[in-house]
């Protein structure tokens, strides 16, 4: 197979995302974003960013790092939770009710996932009661703008050898979807929920409350860390508060290659990306070309659509398909004068005839399109550009995995 003209494979942080190829800088990201953020290091634990620079993010499964990293790219978000580890603040209610009585909490307890003696202990205990009215329950309300979809999350763990069933839920919104059933282990774990709000009261809940679930545990001994309200339908990296809400900038990565990278008549765009969510509603974009009318690009679209996109002067080709947005997909289109083809994890999804060469000479690759819209928001593992065409055996070598346990740990399973 012929050597990429560009190639960003994720290996180091600061002011760019730094590609491999070409040597000499040129397909370095631009990247900005303005104030600090978090990401999960190569020891697994959470780890404050400066301001202004990227982050490279490891995945994770059961509890411990596996594989390489990604450049993770966000939008903005604010956590509305003014204490996200401090529980001992009055903001943070301990109740109990019925059989139930209040959590009993120790502030400072046991090593947090960001390596710091700073998660507490909450001792539940709901009694033998198996109605709503019997509780053991620990919740922050917070007033907030009508019509917001706010996600609620948080990290726990178990403090014994046993296993935990705990309700999580918004304080206002514990009806329906909006709750969810989780299971504490011995393994730190993120737990999430989301609910569109009606009302201007929300937060977050967590405990023992047979509400609308059933088969909680009675009593629990948990580790707690990290809370996090935010305007979202997913979570996204962990925002730390300590008295005030606090918000992280989104971030952009543009601004790679030049005139003598790119091939306006052939080429290939691959992309090995990985969504926040399963659903989005507008276009997420790694784009070739500095002119709207005359440009290539991959990425998610609306509905869990993986998209391929070519477009000169007389015509376009947007080819989408379903598929699950929070695996790690790879992603290429292919392009010359008679052919445009869609390859997704080894396969070639679709073809188009109809739009032949770029009329306009691109001259950037950037996570967005060329007028600064639709802003990708995601993780990357890779991206590799070639100014020559590829065969349909090459290609389907480009887009697929090396072995069983890459595609294992690329898709996040563990392998016992």
């Amino acid at each position: 197979m012929a050597k990429p003209k560009l190639a960003l494979i994720p290996a180091a942080q600061g002011s760019k995302l730094f590609s491999v190829l070409p040597s000499s800088g040129v397909g370095d990201f631009d990247f900005s974003r303005s104030g600090k953020a978090t990401r999960i290091n190569s020891q697994g634990l959470i780890e404050e960013v400066a301001n202004g620079q990227s982050r490279l993010n490891y995945p994770m499964i059961d509890g411990k790092v596996v594989g390489c990293p990604h450049h993770i790219l966000e939008p903005a978000r604010t956590n509305l939770l003014p204490y996200s580890e401090d529980f001992s603040v009055s903001n943070w209610s301990k109740y109990g009710a019925g059989t139930g009585v209040a959590p009993i909490l120790t502030s400072n307890y046991a090593i947090s996932p960001d390596g710091t003696l700073n998660a507490s202990r909450l001792q539940f205990d709901k009694g033998t009661g198996t109605g709503s009215g019997n509780m053991s329950i620990l919740f922050d309300s917070l007033t907030v703008t009508s019509g917001l979809t706010t996600n609620k999350n948080i990290y726990l763990k178990s403090n014994t050898s046993e296993e935990y069933d705990l309700v999580l839920y918004g304080s206002s919104d514990a009806s329906g979807t909006n709750l969810k059933k989780i299971r504490v282990t011995s393994e730190w774990q993120r737990f999430d929920v989301f609910k569109t709000i009606s009302a201007t009261t929300t937060g977050l809940s967590v405990g023992l409350r047979e509400i609308n679930v059933t088969g909680l545990s009675n009593t629990a001994d948990v580790l707690i860390y990290g809370a996090q309200v935010e305007d979202g339908s997913y979570p996204t990296s962990y925002i730390p508060t300590n008295g005030s809400t606090v918000t992280r900038n989104a971030e952009t990565a543009n601004g790679s290659g030049d005139a003598a990278t790119f091939n306006d008549s052939e080429g290939v765009l691959m992309a090995e990306i990985k969504g926040f969510t399963d659903i989005t509603t507008s276009y997420h974009s790694i784009q070739m070309g500095n002119d709207m009318l005359n440009r290539i690009g991959v990425g998610f679209s609306s509905t869990s659509k993986l998209f391929a996109y070519k477009r000169n002067s007389t015509g376009s080709w947007n080819s989408q398909y379903i598929y699950n947005l929070t695996l790690n997909n790879k992603i290429a289109i292919s392009y010359n004068t008679d052919n445009n083809n869609f390859w997704l994890n080894g396969f070639k999804i679709d073809t188009n005839t109809t739009v032949g060469d770029l009329q306009v000479q691109p001259t950037i690759l950037s996570f967005n399109a060329p007028n600064n819209s639709e802003n990708f928001y995601g993780k990357t593992k890779q991206i590799q550009y070639y100014d020559s065409a590829l065969t349909d055996i090459e290609l389907e070598q480009l887009t697929s995995w090396t072995s069983f346990t890459d595609m294992a740990q690329a898709q996040q399973y563990s392998i016992k």
